[in-house]
């Protein structure tokens, strides 16, 4: 069977071992430093990175995320942190060069497994293909718009999911959508994405509010 292959990049042998027993289903390679896992990345690329931030050698992780976004555009990336603040989280979370995901240490091992399995099967190169399919479909020619409204749409998640997390309540999605200057029903479109995904909990979609169709 052709396993996924996963790149830890974590100093910490015990916080390795781990990662072993959690991801066991899946291939694992590990690097100690992001320099060293450069050197791995340009020789192996993997599916999927786990992005430790306090890492050997005093190098911190997210100071690294472009440069593996230059070679690997695609894969996604889970930062694990124990250190880094809401600002910086958020930060690491924005923009073309983002990581896909977020967590906290300790790391709670079943949720790992959920992000990982939800990241090999919706984020990376699977959604920029499935994004050209529907683009092929539609037949559409503002391809360079369509993909920079996709960018904006995953920055603009990343904000509420943090927003949302802070407050732990239950959004408001008139409010959301004056805050982002969006219709309700594209808040209620990226709420309903991300929960799919499992970033947010499902009682962050308030009852009776649904995506609209198309």
């Amino acid at each position: 069977m052709n396993r996924k292959k996963i790149l830890i990049i974590e100093d910490d042998e015990l916080q390795y071992e781990i990662y072993q027993e959690a991801l066991g289903e899946y291939q694992l390679c590990r690097a100690t430093s992001a320099s060293e896992a450069l050197a791995v990345l340009a020789k192996e690329p993997p599916n999927l990175i786990v992005l430790d931030h306090i890492l050997d050698q005093g190098e911190r992780g997210v100071e690294f995320m472009g440069k593996f976004k230059e070679l690997l555009p695609f894969v996604p990336i889970i930062i694990v942190s124990g250190v880094l603040g809401p600002a910086k989280q958020l930060e690491a979370l924005q923009g073309p060069r983002r990581a896909h995901y977020f967590l906290k240490k300790p790391v709670d091992l079943d949720k790992l497994l959920k992000i990982v399995r939800i990241a090999l099967q919706e984020c990376g190169e699977t959604e920029i293909i499935r994004q050209f399919h529907l683009l092929e479909q539609t037949k559409r020619s503002d391809i360079e718009a369509l993909l920079s409204r996709s960018t904006d749409r995953l920055s603009r998640q990343t904000r509420i999911r943090q927003l949302l997390l802070e407050s732990a309540q239950r959004p408001a999605i008139a409010e959301l959508a004056r805050r982002f200057k969006v219709a309700r029903r594209t808040i209620r479109r990226d709420l309903s994405e991300m929960i799919r995904r499992e970033e947010l909990p499902p009682e962050f979609l308030p009852p009776g509010e649904f995506p609209d169709a198309d």
